[in-house]
């Protein structure tokens, strides 16, 4: 399986790759979304996405709504993971396709409870 990382702190990708790769998830890094896009056509539809909602050149509400327009990877989970507790902003990723929500700041416990509502972490 295989997850797709965006976040513009390469901090944040880092620590969420190690806590996918001991999930035994293969991880791809990508600065903001028009870098995932881009990554995801160069080496195919991951399982599962984490997109950031801040970031600049393409931001994560207009990247999950490319990647749900894509019939490619329609079938891909994709987790919001952001800083902003705003309730219409949590409100407008859902509409726009993501599955989960994950605030910022997180901890390993936290981000594995939410992998394992959309099936994709052991116990």
């Amino acid at each position: 399986m295989r997850a797709l990382i965006v976040d513009d702190s390469r901090s944040i990708r880092s620590y969420v790759r190690l806590l996918l790769e001991k999930q035994g998830l293969e991880c791809i890094e990508a600065e903001n979304g028009q870098c995932a896009l881009a990554a995801m056509q160069q080496c195919g539809a991951c399982d599962l996405a984490l997109v950031d909602v801040n970031m600049p050149v393409m931001g994560g509400l207009e990247c999950v709504k490319a990647m749900r327009g894509n019939p490619g990877m329609k079938s891909m989970k994709i987790m919001m993971v952001t800083s902003e507790a705003d309730h219409a902003l949590i409100e407008a990723a859902l509409e726009a396709g993501a599955d989960e929500y994950l605030m910022k700041p997180f901890d390993a416990d936290a981000l594995i409870g939410k992998l394992q509502m959309i099936g994709f972490a052991q116990g």
